[in-house]
């Protein structure tokens, strides 16, 4: 009886809070736009991501204000920010930090202190991720991972929430280091950042070629994003929108009954576990932005492409058409519409 009590108690209070997250949701994209212009979905998506504790790669060619926006995300979160610049001369310990001899004033003793690097911090954003090598790109994954640095024999445990937004430049691929698969699939998302409107555009340069600064709220705490995180995965989900992320996920997969005949022909890889995990949070935590405590199909399929575009390796068949893994899983939803359309 009263373990029924408590859990009608704690869903009377998610309810309030979903509100809440709702009413907080509105009021971040309407800070957000004081200073960033259109991007809308991009705005949405890293959302979602954060409050699923999730990590994003955002790919877009420079001058469309991702560091702007990440930002101004820090700023209005009141959490701590870092930029990283990623290049083939950086190593692990300008990421993690380092330990240096430091001498006591009093003893005359020496001992070792562990300086901390840029990643202890809530929101880093790590840019051209794809211009350090293999070794330094390690080090900014494991964190991502672990939530911790080891350095000396010693762990020191990361600040929490923990955040991380990657850049890459789909242009310039000259002297860069690819993510390979393995590393690709830490990330929650890889968001598209795309070229604004004419409309947006003139925007932009009226802004941003005047004296006018734009001030920004703080509309929520770290607490307050710890609590919603926990409050996502909360949030319920449907058996058929379990059983809806399942089937995009492994329809993916080439070798698969359920494989349409395009993924044979197109895909050499498919996507892993690890995206219907996503797909589903990603659900979740969009239902929980939109104030409603429970996932539904429409919300997998709006979270589907970022979560399955960088999961999808597709062969030289599909390069000589010009077929790329976003157009994949574009094809894949129509494959498999809502049931409820």
């Amino acid at each position: 009886m009263t373990s029924t009590v408590s859990a009608n108690v704690q869903q009377r209070d998610d309810l309030g809070t979903l509100r809440r997250l709702q009413e907080a949701h509105e009021r971040m994209r309407a800070e957000i736009a004081k200073v960033i212009v259109g991007q809308d979905q991009v705005v949405d998506e890293l959302l979602i991501a954060m409050f699923s504790r999730g990590h994003c790669l955002l790919v877009g060619v420079p001058g469309l204000a991702k560091t702007l926006l990440v930002s101004t995300l820090a700023r209005i979160l009141s959490l701590e920010f870092k930029r990283i610049q990623f290049t083939p001369d950086l190593m692990p310990a300008d990421i993690t930090g380092t330990e240096i001899i430091q001498e006591d004033p009093v003893t005359r003793q020496r001992q070792f202190k562990f300086l901390r690097g840029p990643i202890f911090a809530h929101i880093i954003l790590a840019d051209e991720v794809n211009r350090t090598p293999p070794k330094t790109q390690a080090a900014l994954l494991e964190a991502m991972q672990e939530h911790h640095v080891t350095a000396g024999g010693q762990t020191y445990v990361l600040d929490e929430p923990f955040f991380v937004l990657a850049t890459q430049n789909p242009i310039e691929q000259e002297g860069t280091y690819p993510l390979p698969e393995a590393q690709l699939d830490r990330f929650m998302f890889m968001v598209h950042v795309g070229y604004p409107s004419a409309v947006e555009e003139k925007e932009i340069i009226d802004r941003t070629t005047t004296a006018r600064q734009a001030e920004v709220e703080r509309i929520l705490s770290a607490q307050d994003i710890l609590h919603l995180q926990d409050l996502v995965r909360r949030v319920g989900a449907g058996d058929s929108v379990v059983e809806y992320a399942i089937q995009l996920a492994r329809a993916t997969r080439p070798k698969e009954r359920e494989a349409p005949g395009f993924i044979r022909e197109w895909v050499t890889w498919g996507a892993g576990p690890r995206a219907g995990q996503y797909l589903i949070l990603g659900a979740k935590a969009r239902a929980a932005l939109h104030g409603l405590p429970a996932a539904r199909i429409e919300d997998v399929r709006a979270v589907a492409r970022p979560v399955l575009r960088h999961r999808v390796i597709t062969n030289f068949n599909a390069e000589a058409q010009g077929v790329t893994p976003d157009d994949v899983a574009h094809r894949l939803l129509d494959q498999f519409p809502n049931p409820t359309d």
